[in-house]
Order: C-alpha cells, then structure tokens, then sequence
C-alpha cells in the first residue's frame, strides 16, 4: 500500500493518466526520454556490473528543463509507467520551508523506501535546491545549508533513478550541472500545434 502524504512523509505517489504513446514531445526529446526508458529497463545488470566495478556511478539522475505546462511531470509519471516503476513527487519548494528541522528525518524516509522498493523519485521546483547561492546571513540560513548538503549527499549516494524539474535551465547554479547524467529539454508547442489542440 503507498503511503500518504505528510509531514513525516514529503512525498505523494504521481500517475500517469495517459499511455506513453499518447506523449506529444518534440522528436528531439522523445528520443532522449526513450533512452531513459531503456536505460531504466536495464537497471538491474547495470547493478550487476556496478558488483564488479565499484567505481561505477549509483542510481541515475536527471534534469528535465523547461516553461511551466510543457509536459515534465506527466513525462515523470509516463516513465513510471511504462517502466513499472512508482514515481513519489517530492515539491522542494514546499518542504524547504514547510518541514526544515525535519528535513533529514522525513528525507530519509523517502529514500529508504525508494532504494527498497525501487520507486523513481520526481523533485519539483529544484531550483530551491540546485539554485544559484547567496550569501548566508543568518542562523536561520546556516541550517537551511546543513539540510541542503544533507540532501545532496542522499541524492549522491541513492541508487534509484531521481527526476528533477525546474522551469529554466538558467535558474540551476553551473557548479551542480556536472550531478546531472541527463538533461532533458521540453519546449513549448508552436503556435500551429496549439491551433490544433
């Protein structure tokens, strides 16, 4: 049974309410969204490798950059569907400021249970934890910078597959671009594709 949603617990499953092939992405994306799909598929004798060459990456994480209504979390759920995967959509913006004393405890929760049963985790709004830094000026920031590094380290070592979304490249800080193994861009329709919409 999938858990619900709460302060102990930061994150709500995601569903798909289309089939994959029912996804309207530009060519260009599509094809890098079926080399996830793929790659998903094989995870299991990429951990099989990963027993013989520990120097191989854990887990896979991606970025998915673009305006608002694109089709980025639907994409995240489609994925999980069609790789049999549960997608839990974690809204960074919310529980940053929601849940911070909290943070490492509820965080923990969610990636125990994603590393044992498999899930793909979706981070909404990463600009709030990829964003470009300012300076720290209070206690207040001092700690909000402890969860954050906390959540990082979590994110470095998971070993599922981590979806993050965020409405511009550009809002992303360059030194957590190199964290990302794939980056996927979603665009707008053109105007002549929305007249048939």
């Amino acid at each position: 049974m999938a858990p619900d949603f709460s302060s102990d617990f930061p994150a709500s499953r995601l569903t798909a309410p289309l089939a994959k092939d029912t996804l309207d992405l530009p060519q260009q994306t599509q094809d890098q969204i079926d080399r996830i799909e793929a790659m998903i598929m094989c995870e299991h004798s990429v951990h099989q490798l990963r027993s013989l060459n520990k120097e191989l990456s854990l887990g896979h994480r991606i970025l998915f950059h673009g305006p608002s209504g694109t089709g980025k979390t639907l994409t995240a759920a489609v994925l999980g569907q069609s790789t049999g995967r549960e997608v839990y959509r974690i809204d960074l913006s919310k529980l940053m400021s929601k849940y911070i004393g909290e943070t490492e405890k509820n965080l923990s929760r969610v990636f125990d249970e994603a590393e044992k049963n498999g899930w793909i985790l979706f981070f909404d709004e990463a600009d709030a934890l990829f964003g470009k830094r300012t300076e720290t000026r209070s206690s207040h920031d001092r700690y909000a910078n402890q969860e954050v590094s906390y959540l990082l380290q979590r994110i470095d070592n998971c070993s599922c597959v981590i979806i993050f979304a965020t409405n511009s490249r550009g809002n992303i800080d360059s030194a957590f671009l190199r964290r990302f193994q794939s980056m996927v861009a979603f665009a707008l329709p053109h105007k002549c594709d929305q007249k048939r919409l």
